[in-house]
């Protein structure tokens, strides 16, 4: 788990930079916001991934947000880039919110899994 948080963590921190100096000249300003969210919700989820590390509890969150990173940023990536690389990249417009899902799963798995415990409370 540590090595996947250390590689997004990292990736978030490249692209980020990416984007606020290399591509800022290239891309559209419609292209540069969509590409700035992909690389707000990639580096708050990796942070989000810390937990994971010191309880298990967290493991299928992590989960579930490892992949959202992939689909959710990884697609606007791809789809903010696909000009500059000379392709269409249509086709992943879709997996953009399929991320979006996994992000919602993940953090419907944090409440769940942290939610009000009554099999602990003391009914004196």
């Amino acid at each position: 788990m540590k090595n996947w948080i250390g590689f997004f963590g990292a990736t978030a921190v490249i692209l980020g930079a990416m984007g606020a100096h290399a591509l800022k000249e290239v891309l559209t300003e419609t292209e540069l916001t969509s590409f700035k969210t992909g690389t707000w919700y990639h580096l708050v989820h990796t942070i989000a991934l810390f937990p994971a590390l010191f309880r298990s509890q967290f493991k299928r969150m992590a989960q579930f947000f490892m992949v959202a990173i992939v689909l959710f940023s990884g697609s606007i990536y791809l789809l903010t880039l696909d000009r500059l690389m000379g392709l269409d990249l249509s086709f992943l417009g879709p997996i953009t919110p399929i991320g979006g899902l996994f992000f919602i799963a993940g953090w419907s798995t944090l409440f769940f899994k942290t939610g009000v415990n009554t099999t602990n409370v003391d009914k004196s």
